[in-house]
């Protein structure tokens, strides 16, 4: 059985899945919001001892222009400990030499943590020396910063920390691929910009018998798999400004110009059918078939090797023109 493609007018957008693939479908319109981009935010904890320096970093960031940071403090790395415990931060500042606990116990303790491991950590020191950066950096610091900094210095190290974080909290972390967050942030920024786009939905039949069968480890390699076949293939038909993202399971999402959507989806297509025995084993691939116990067909059933079925809609002659916002 071999993939297939599906094209629809666009309507509106998204995110409900299509009740019959063979007919043509209507979306829902997503709410945009046409309000100014909002100011940076972020919550940030300040570990350091000195008084004066504290209260100079507190400044500094709630000071900051464009930006909007709910900064709290604790005056050693006891403490700052607590104050994790208490209220995860979405950053640490963290001094290296304090009493009681130095910063780099407390960084220890904080990566060897699951709930923890995450937040990013920016060391404050007055120690520049090569070799206490790599001691900084083998405790998995996430950045350095060297006693006296400029103000602007230590916003860019901050802005850039907490960008990285909500990007690893906005992917799919199984694939690293941006998530729903992202996605419907993507196809927002495209309606509000007024641009004819192609919406790729990309699903695999079978998986969740294959998942069943093999095992979710196995079923996570073949997720990985796939997203690593649809950057390659972006990558290879693609242009600039194409998009690829995860939303969840085994439903995939590109974004690309009309002209290349179908060219891009049939590539896939091929590629996925060309590729996907190797996710088999041998005896499998042998029968061209697996027996899976289904909860939902009831009984012993036969599934074929994983197809991909891929739901191609456009804006193309139908622009998406945002509702207006609800009375307040």
């Amino acid at each position: 059985m071999k993939s297939g493609i599906q094209v629809c007018a666009l309507r509106g957008l998204w995110f409900n899945r299509a009740r019959n693939r063979h007919a043509r479908t209507e979306f829902e319109v997503s709410r945009v919001s046409q309000a100014a981009p909002a100011p940076e935010t972020g919550r940030i904890l300040v570990i350091e001892d000195d008084p004066k320096l504290r209260f100079i970093i507190q400044m500094q960031l709630t000071d900051a222009k464009d930006s909007v940071y709910e900064v709290r403090t604790a005056e050693d790395g006891v403490r700052g400990l607590e104050e994790v415990r208490r209220d995860p931060p979405d950053l640490i500042l963290l001094d290296v030499m304090m009493p009681r606990l130095d910063g780099y116990e407390v960084c220890r303790q904080l990566k060897a943590n699951p709930l923890t491991s995450r937040i990013p950590i920016i060391f404050l020191t007055a120690k520049s020396t090569f070799e206490d950066k790599i001691h900084g950096l083998e405790l998995f610091a996430d950045d350095y910063l060297t006693k006296p900094w400029a103000q602007n210095e230590l916003l860019f190290r901050v802005r850039n920390q907490l960008k990285t974080r909500r990007g690893q909290l906005q992917s799919n972390a199984l694939t690293g691929l941006p998530g729903n967050v992202l996605i419907e942030s993507e196809l927002s920024r495209r309606i509000a910009q007024g641009e004819k786009f192609a919406y790729l939905h990309i699903d695999l039949d079978y998986f969740k018998a294959y998942n069943d069968y093999y095992g979710h480890a196995r079923g996570d390699v073949v997720i990985r798999y796939v997203a690593a076949m649809l950057q390659a293939q972006l990558q290879k038909d693609g242009q600039p400004g194409d998009f690829v993202g995860h939303i969840g399971g085994d439903d995939f999402v590109v974004i690309t110009t009309p002209e290349r959507s179908i060219l891009i989806g049939d590539a896939i297509r091929s590629s996925f059918d060309a590729t996907i025995a190797s996710q088999y084993d041998e005896q499998d691939l042998k029968r061209g078939h697996i027996m899976v116990l289904s909860s939902r067909q009831g009984g012993v059933q036969k599934f074929e090797l994983m197809t991909v079925t891929i739901l191609v809609v456009s804006n193309v002659g139908r622009g998406l023109t945002p509702p207006p916002e609800p009375p307040r």
